[in-house]
């Protein structure tokens, strides 16, 4: 049985692209969509995943540029599968630091809440700073 063929409006719903996005993508490389014998472009299952995995790299803060190097070393098969997967461990590394730096901003964020309520149900005195009322939790290390 043949692999079910998708054209692109139809595929673009289903990744949650628009038409526009999936030219652009192809245009830059990151998808090859297959042609009918009419020349007609379309999409196939194989794609959804693939298209799936690219927004995900996307979505961890790879760039374009660093997206397409991707793209071209994985065409070029498993020989580069080193070089692969050494920019995959970057880009897992700086999301990881991005995640931290946001948990210390969303921490700092929540004593600010804190110190709030507690000005106003008054079990924080009105002479006590926000700077003085965070350096009990960073003295804690």
């Amino acid at each position: 049985m043949a692999e079910k063929r998708y054209r692109i409006g139809e595929f673009a719903k289903l990744v949650g692209l628009s038409a526009y996005t999936l030219r652009y993508y192809e245009d830059q490389g990151l998808i090859l969509p297959q042609r009918d014998d009419n020349g007609v472009r379309f999409y196939t299952t194989h794609d959804i995943r693939w298209v799936g995995f690219i927004l995900h790299l996307k979505g961890t803060g790879m760039r374009l540029n660093d997206l397409k190097r991707y793209v071209r070393l994985r065409a070029a098969g498993d020989s580069t599968i080193p070089e692969r997967r050494a920019m995959l461990q970057q880009v897992k590394d700086d999301a990881e630091a991005d995640i931290a730096e946001l948990q210390m901003h969303l921490k700092v964020l929540s004593h600010k809440i804190d110190w709030y309520d507690g000005k106003v149900d008054q079990t924080i005195a009105d002479s006590e700073s926000f700077h003085d009322y965070l350096q009990k939790f960073q003295d804690r290390g």
